[in-house]
């Protein structure tokens, strides 16, 4: 995964959040969406995220992988 320090990370678009009004798990390339997911999994299994939560953040990190909709 490239490094994304604060100031590109500061820079980033809302967009390219998957939580954007959080400002958490940036996704602006593959990896940091394979990341995001991965994070929102453990955060789940915590108990310190929602199974929405969850969910939306992997959509938003399969549409940047490029995977299809079920």
């Amino acid at each position: 995964m490239a490094k994304l320090t604060t100031r590109q990370r500061n820079n980033l678009p809302t967009k390219e959040f998957a939580l954007p009004k959080e400002h958490k798990y940036p996704i602006p390339d593959k990896s940091h969406a394979r990341n995001a997911k991965a994070r929102a999994a453990q955060e789940y299994n915590a108990g310190k995220l929602s199974k929405a939560q969850e969910e939306k953040i992997d959509r938003k990190a399969d549409r940047k992988l490029g995977k299809k909709e079920k």
